[in-house]
């Protein structure tokens, strides 16, 4: 690949913390409902935090794993093909930038990629009931395992950007990345839900937050690289 490993990492905790607004309707709704069902008192905010912590350490891990497994097929089919190298870096550019122009509101297109998780979430879904209400941090964290498997847009289009990194334990990073980069937006949905989604109807954030994952998609286009290299 030609970015390092640290640049990559640091490239999916920005998609993260860019595009999480994006997910707030789903994730955020989750999120913003967890503490519920705990009463109002003394240590609120801290059994909130801890049960928002493990939510989040639960759903960022099913990120990480399934970076993992991409991974591992990814460097068997590099290893095997080389120049589908190049193919997967074209096909995670174009999801990036698909991705930016919905997050922006100016084409929705990449939406259709959620379907493809469907079959696997409608199995998932009902096991979601036996862990509520969530009032405790035993009930959290599984939870937070199967939610990390909605299906959602962002998270598969950086799955595609993760395949292309050729290395099972680099792609678990950049997901682990990617999941640490949406933590703010999640636990800030959970402690300030109604401010987190009026950020996300302001049009100034859709709009440079479009534009960034965008200039992230085009960044990771095969011809980006070829041109700055000078050939």
């Amino acid at each position: 690949m030609a970015e390092t490993l640290p640049m990559a990492l640091f490239a999916a905790f920005m998609i993260g913390l860019l595009g999480s607004t994006h997910c707030l309707g789903m994730c955020g709704g989750i999120s913003s409902s967890l503490t519920m069902a705990l009463p109002v008192g003394p240590g609120y905010r801290w059994r909130q935090l801890q049960l928002l912590l493990g939510y989040n350490l639960g759903r960022i891990t099913s990120y990480t794993l399934a970076g993992l497994i991409l991974g591992l097929l990814g460097s068997q089919v590099i290893s095997a093909m080389p120049a589908a190298g190049m193919v997967l870096r074209t096909l995670a550019g174009g999801m990036l930038i698909a991705l930016g122009l919905a997050v922006g509101q100016w084409w929705q297109g990449v939406m259709a990629l959620e379907k493809v998780g469907a079959p696997l979430w409608q199995r998932l879904a009902p096991l979601t009931r036996r862990f509520m209400p969530v009032d405790r941090l035993s009930r959290a964290l599984p939870l937070g395992l199967l939610w990390g498997w909605l299906p959602c847009g962002l998270v598969y289009s950086t799955l595609g950007w993760a395949l292309m990194q050729g290395n099972a334990l680099a792609s678990a990073g950049v997901m682990a990345s990617f999941g640490l980069g949406t933590l703010p937006a999640m636990l800030a949905t959970g402690v300030f839900a109604r401010q987190v989604l009026q950020l996300r109807r302001n049009r100034p954030v859709r709009t440079v937050t479009g534009l960034a994952l965008i200039l992230f998609g085009i960044w990771t286009l095969p011809i980006t690289h070829h041109l700055l290299a000078g050939h």
